[in-house]
């Protein structure tokens, strides 16, 4: 055993300040044979539960403590540098001091004084006081920090009887407990304290302690450290070797290195081991924290579990009609499991909020994840999914073999989360109620990214790295598994480049560490008491609410009670649209009792016209619907859980079986009852279970663990498990050949299988939105319109999707105001909130106008001299203008908008009148100022119209430059710019669309590039020309222009960039790339007539691109040439669709 203890060491949760995990700290104190070891973050206590239970498993003793920042001066209230100490501490008010936790009094002081730095002192620092210090003072034990404490500061600046003055009170406040710290790192001001704090121990009588303040692990870290230190920089221009600290010694040394270091400094090795001693803290977990449920009085029973089992059973007599023995067993058990689980309480609670929540009208999910799996959770009506008609089961939520506490997550409304959070602070305390910390990782790519900019690499030259570095079960590799298993990054693993070889090597130092954190989106704590008795808090950086330090992990091993309160936009989305059908149609949809086998819904599933439809409107997804036709949630579920990677490679087969195209075949007969509705297909965990449960006679508990096990691929564990499989099987009288191969079959899908539960809730609350679109288009549009009216992408989308389904959507109009969309017979009325620069009380402003006036506004000078123009102000005006507002009044866009300014003097002469006519001795005569005139500008052609319309809209609405190029666009584009899923990363394709933004720069060769952006009515794209593109295409890369541009696509998050080869409008691609023209006839709509029509058409105009035929007989085509050539002209084609009707010519390029 070492005799040296280190006291003062930092991990990653010191963010972006440590570069070492909780992990690397305790190896490597047990390299060193050291038995104890403290963890001191910089004012937080983030990482002290984990450090706890890892060094404790290593058999190495915890120290728990922080680093506290503590104020020069003043009070912790106090903000900026006041007194005597202003402008001496490098403008901040504040010193390091290490406070460490003896025993349980101690830690939960320092809980407080962690807590009260955030809460109360925070500024630049979570800063406490000597005040507060003081009254939790008990329990712990006080050093006096590095360079930069409240001592070695005052010697660092020479003055010595002012660093005596302050080790005197910290000895008043903490007695024999407080010690003088030292440390050496080679630095300059480390002398002024090798000097001064011996002459203070020995002139004082207190002991010293040595200590290294480790802020990584291995000397040669220390670049990677800085790198660390550098990545807050955004453009960082300083060398990266140039270390931000001045030293590399701030290492993880090994006893004999600090006994070296501090020979002649008598005690400060020693009393490292004294401070240990005196260290008594043990993290004993107490059991679960529940808060306290109010059981109502008129309960008859006053425990929890009686109350509970009498809500239970009081919940399935109401909710399901036909009370089955089953529904009874079933019941009765899951309540005896939760009863002897001691979860009850739990239970309570969680009804408790989402009955409330659903009292107060608040949408509240059909259930998530496992917990629909739970006839109690659906009895209590914390699940709206009965999991007896799905065949869901209770042992994948809450396994009574593994005693751990439920995970119930609830969708709320998302824009009424906060009331249900609210509702809990208000039940429980608002000081028992906190939200939940997550820390975000260095994952394999982001941290090659960070350090690639360090190094100042370029970012293509990463970019092309980390798109080859796989995801894998939502698990991105990491840097060496990465180098190991892709060929793709054979070069990077070989390089001799210096430059890529340090941003692999110091990639791995830093991959996995902390980079930040953040406020958890969903997690919420309810504790027994004050959150602050059991983990310390902070506020978080986005809304200063309060916070817990501990990850949600971590919360769950305190026993604290820990869930997610999510925000769904679907089941705001839905709840706005039934608003929107009470309105216009005076029907009140019950969401919950739509029949669940409407005809018209799977219909519209089956088109595949499922834009908006919830979790089913991509357009891969929309073409497997086509061919699936679902008929059924259970078709529904299957396909939300196989349309994931991995599964997704057996949809073929699942719609192949289900229409009888390829063979269902079972490994043994036990499995069709389990497989039969997946067409022999394993897609879920709970079939996993079952399988298990079924062929080896496992208990379903213990089949649960089984499938847990297949999951984390742990071979000991595995080998275990297949063995018991095994010989169980073979007791139930299945041959070892075929036990085999069905525990290899659900190994393999392990990984695979979806939670059944959480398919089956989900693919209901899609269906929700696909029976309100089938039945209530208009107003299903508007709300979901109105939800994402902010997000241009989404807006054209679901423009392109009104368009396509003949949903009329009226351009903006003041004499139709409205906040948000509404619809008014079967047609939308666009939210005038939508357009920039026009809020929502300017909106109100003009809707109280146009009610008091009766009547259309006729002008915009009618309009001004009625609303407020200090509300509707000219920034309001001319949004209003150029979104096309003012087009049912008097003059064009041009005129409106060069009049604004006239306008708004117009009304405010109108104003000034009013108010002199009722001085006037003539008041009772009515005196009107005349309007002007509207200036006689020219009207904006439908470029310029569009253009300023989209600048206010962020989308076009009125028309789309594209609108005459469909036939362009339908023929030539590989994909919806909208669908990123029609797009492969890496391939040349053709790309339509209008450019919206064209920005230049000067590249290395001093040649012009371009950045510009193309939009199409489903969405936009990024492209890139660099100068030996822009100098050949330059000319058609101009804003508005409709453009085809072909080129290379990268995949770019949910969207792609295109590196563009080539530009060129529409027009010339049409006569560039035709090849050929198709004509789609079909034989049910067109007659001879048409043919006979057509065929004048043709003749007409006459050319030289070669013209076939699509005839569609029945539900076969047949495709010949007519032998005839035509010139491909906009007369032409105009013709042409006269005749044949929309989208009836495609232009071939082949």
């Amino acid at each position: 055993m070492a005799d040296f203890v280190h006291l003062h060491n930092h991990s990653h949760y010191s963010l972006q300040d440590a570069a070492c995990s909780i992990d690397a700290l305790v190896a490597a104190a047990k390299k060193h044979n050291m038995h104890a070891l403290a963890l001191t973050d910089h004012g937080v206590m983030y990482g002290v539960s984990e450090f706890y239970r890892e060094a404790t498993n290593a058999g190495i003793k915890p120290i728990i403590g922080m680093e506290a920042y503590i104020t020069a001066s003043g009070s912790r209230f106090d903000k900026g540098n006041s007194g005597k100490d202003a402008g001496k501490t490098k403008s901040r008010n504040y010193y390091h001091i290490i406070l460490l936790a003896k025993n349980q009094i101690g830690y939960k002081n320092l809980l407080k004084l962690c807590t009260i730095g955030h809460v109360e002192g925070f500024y630049y620092k979570p800063r406490i006081d000597l005040e507060v210090l003081e009254q939790y003072r008990e329990g712990l034990i006080c050093t006096s920090g590095c360079i930069g404490g409240p001592i070695s500061a005052l010697l660092v600046d020479g003055r010595y009887d002012e660093a005596k003055t302050m080790a005197i009170r910290y000895n008043e406040i903490f007695g024999d407990d407080f010690y003088l710290e030292i440390q050496d790192h080679g630095l300059d001001k480390d002398k002024y304290i090798l000097e001064g704090i011996p002459k203070l121990s020995k002139e004082l009588g207190m002991k010293m302690v040595a200590t290294n303040d480790i802020h990584y692990i291995e000397k040669e870290h220390a670049i990677a450290h800085n790198i660390l230190l550098l990545f807050a920089d955004k453009n960082p221009d300083t060398d990266y070797r140039q270390l931000r600290y001045g030293t590399d010694e701030i290492y993880f040394k090994s006893a004999d290195q600090m006994k070296q270091l501090f020979k002649n400094y008598k005690g400060a090795i020693e009393n490292t081991l004294e401070i240990e001693e005196k260290i008594t803290f043990k993290m004993e977990k107490g059991g679960y924290l529940f808060p306290v449920f109010p059981i109502p009085e008129e309960s008859k029973d006053k425990g929890y579990d009686g109350y509970f089992e009498e809500l239970a059973y009081k919940g399935m007599e109401k909710r399901i009609k036909n009370v089955t023995p089953e529904v009874v067993d079933r019941l009765k058990f899951e309540i005896e499991t939760i009863k002897s689980m001691g979860f009850t309480g739990y239970f309570l609670i969680v009804q408790d909020f989402i009955n409330a929540a659903k009292s107060m009208g608040i949408s509240v999910g059909p259930g998530r994840g496992s917990a629909a799996g739970s006839m109690v959770a659906y009895a209590l009506g914390i699940t709206d999914v009965n999991p007896l008609d799905y065949d869901l089961l209770f042992e994948r939520f809450l396994n009574p073999s593994r005693k751990s506490m439920p995970d119930i997550d609830v969708d709320f409304a998302d824009d009424k989360r906060a009331d249900v959070i609210e509702y809990v602070k208000q039940k429980y305390g608002e000081s028992s109620v906190s939200q939940i910390i997550a820390f975000n990782r260095l994952s394999s790519k982001a941290v090659l990214k960070d350090v690639a900019r360090v190094l100042r690499i370029p970012i293509p030259t990463v970019n092309g790295i980390n798109k080859h570095i796989p995801t894998k079960f939502g698990k991105v590799f990491t840097i060496q598994e990465a180098l190991d298993k892709v060929p793709e990054l054979k070069w990077v693993k070989d390089s001799d480049d210096p430059v890529i070889r340090d941003l692999i090597k110091y990639g791995r130092i830093l991959e996995n560490l902390n980079r930040n954190s953040s406020r958890h989106a969903a997690g919420v704590v309810i504790a027994p008491a004050d959150v602050s008795n059991y983990v310390p808090l902070i506020r978080a950086e986005e809304d200063n609410m309060l916070v817990t330090q501990f990850d949600k992990d971590e919360l769950e091993k305190a026993g604290l009670l820990k869930m997610d309160f999510l925000g769904l936009s679907t089941l705001t989305i839905i709840q706005q649209a039934i608003d929107y059908i009470k309105q216009t149609r005076g029907i009140t949809v019950e969401i919950d009792k739509i029949p669940l086998d409407d005809k018209e819904t799977y219909d519209l599933f089956a088109r595949g016209q499922t834009t908006a439809v919830f979790q089913f409107e991509s357009a891969p997804m929309r073409e497997y619907l086509k061919r699936l036709v679902p008929t059924s949630i259970k078709d529904l579920s299957a396909m939300n859980a196989l349309y994931r990677p991995g599964p997704m490679e057996y949809i073929d087969s699942f719609i192949a079986r289900k229409f009888g195209k390829e063979p269902v075949e079972y490994l043994h007969p036990l499995l069709e009852p389990i497989l039969k509705e997946t067409y022999g297909i394993i897609v879920y965990q709970e079939q996993v279970i079952q399988i298990a449960n079924r062929v080896a006679g496992m208990t379903l508990a213990d089949a649960d663990l089984l499938r847990r096990a297949m999951g984390k691929k742990d071979a000991e564990t595995m080998l275990k498990q297949k063995k018991i499989f095994l010989e169980q099987s073979e007791k139930n009288g299945i041959p070892n050949k075929i036990a085999e191969a069905i525990f290899d079959d659900i190994d393999k899908f392990a990984n695979y299988g979806f939670n059944k539960s959480h398919a089956v809730a989900y693919s209901i609350v899609a269906y929700h939105t696909a029976y309100l679109k089938a039945h209530f288009l208009p107003e299903f549009l508007a709300a979901n319109l109105t939800k994402e009216f902010g997000k241009s992408d989404k807006v054209s989308i679901l423009l392109e999707d009104c368009r396509k389904l003949k949903v009329k959507v009226l351009t903006p109009s003041v004499n139709k105001p409205s906040v948000y969309f509404v619809v008014e017979n079967g047609t939308i009325v666009f939210g005038l909130a939508a357009i920039k620069n026009v809020g929502v009380n300017a909106v109100e402003e003009i809707i109280r106008a146009r009610n008091e006036n009766g009547k259309n506004f006729t002008s915009i000078f009618d309009f001004c001299k009625n609303v407020d123009t200090r509300i509707v102000n000219k920034r309001v005006l001319e949004g209003l203008v150029l979104a096309g507002a003012f087009d049912d009044t008097k003059g064009s866009r041009a005129q409106n908008f060069a009049a604004v300014e006239l306008a708004l003097e117009y009304s405010s002469n109108s104003s000034k009148m009013g108010y002199e006519e009722m001085d006037s001795l003539f008041g009772d005569d009515e005196m009107e100022l005349e309007e002007p005139e509207l200036p006689n500008v020219e009207p904006w052609d439908t470029k310029e119209k569009l253009a300023r319309e989209r600048e206010v809209l962020g989308f076009y609405l009125s028309s789309h430059p594209l609108s005459n190029y469909t036939t362009e666009y339908n023929s030539f584009a590989a994909g919806s710019l909208g669908e990123a899923g029609d797009f492969t990363d890496g391939t040349n394709v053709y790309v339509c669309g209008v450019i919206t933004e064209v920005k230049t720069k000067i590249d290395k060769s001093n040649k012009l590039m371009a950045f510009f952006k193309i939009d199409d009515f489903s969405g936009s794209c990024e492209c890139l020309a660099f100068s030996k593109v822009y100098d050949v295409y330059g000319k058609y890369i101009e804003k508005e222009n409709p453009v085809l541009v072909s080129g290379r696509v990268e995949a770019a998050g949910d969207g792609i960039k295109l590196h563009a080869d080539e530009v060129y409008s529409l027009i010339e691609a049409r006569y560039k790339l035709t090849k050929k023209v198709i004509l789609y006839i079909d034989e049910t709509i067109h007659n001879n007539d048409t043919i006979k029509k057509l065929s004048k058409v043709l003749d007409k105009h006459d050319g030289n691109i070669p013209v076939y035929a699509s005839l569609l007989q029945g539900d076969k085509r047949r495709d010949f040439y007519l032998a005839k050539r035509i010139a491909i002209t906009d007369d032409c084609i105009k013709s042409v669709l006269e005749v044949l009707g929309e989208d009836s010519i495609r232009f071939s390029t082949s």
